[in-house]
């Protein structure tokens, strides 16, 4: 089966079971592996929010 033809079968499915196709289509999307630095970055800011916390969005000096 073509790619093509799922797209048409898209085409012809009812808006209101569009969130149900979606739900079962993204299980087939293959996920990116993270790479090492990657890894490395989000432990290190999982620490810093242990640490030091986060800043609220309103206190954020956005000029």
């Amino acid at each position: 089966m073509k790619k093509e033809i799922l797209k048409n079968l898209i085409d012809l499915i009812d808006e209101q079971d569009t969130e149900t196709i979606f739900r079962v289509l993204i299980r087939f999307v293959p996920e990116d592996t993270p790479l090492p630095d990657e890894i490395m970055a989000i432990t290190r800011a999982n620490e810093s929010i242990k640490t030091f916390g986060t800043v609220a969005h309103e206190d954020v000096n956005w000029e």
